[in-house]
């Protein structure tokens, strides 16, 4: 199983609901506060905040991890309609997966040291 170990960002979404079950289905985030337009979800040592969006730019955030391909066979096949990048190794030492969030202008960097 893999684990994650560095995240706590503000997300802002068109669907707050459809965001968290991408957190909780994908990610095995759990809900520490949900609630219809503000949902606080946690997985391991890492702490996520889901809103409505008002008027955004897109946002980034990194989720570094470890067994990030295990983490990407258990979920490549719930990613259907999902704009992604599949695990590729970064030239400054990381292996790394890109997902942007549905509902969102989030783009979600995951990823893990290449020797860890």
């Amino acid at each position: 199983m893999y684990k994650a170990f560095h995240l706590s960002p503000m997300i802002p979404s068109y669907d707050v609901r459809a965001t968290r079950l991408f957190f909780k289905d994908l990610f095995e985030f759990s809900d520490v506060r949900d609630e219809d337009s503000y949902v606080i979800m946690q997985k391991d040592n890492c702490m996520i905040h889901i809103l409505n969006a008002g008027d955004i730019g897109e946002m980034e955030f990194y989720l570094a991890v470890t067994g990030i391909d295990e983490l990407w066979n258990n979920i490549k096949d719930k990613l259907t309609g999902i704009k992604t990048r599949e695990p590729f190794d970064r030239e400054y030492g990381m292996r790394e997966f890109h997902i942007i969030i549905p509902h969102t202008k989030t783009l979600m960097f995951v990823g893990q040291e290449i020797n860890a």
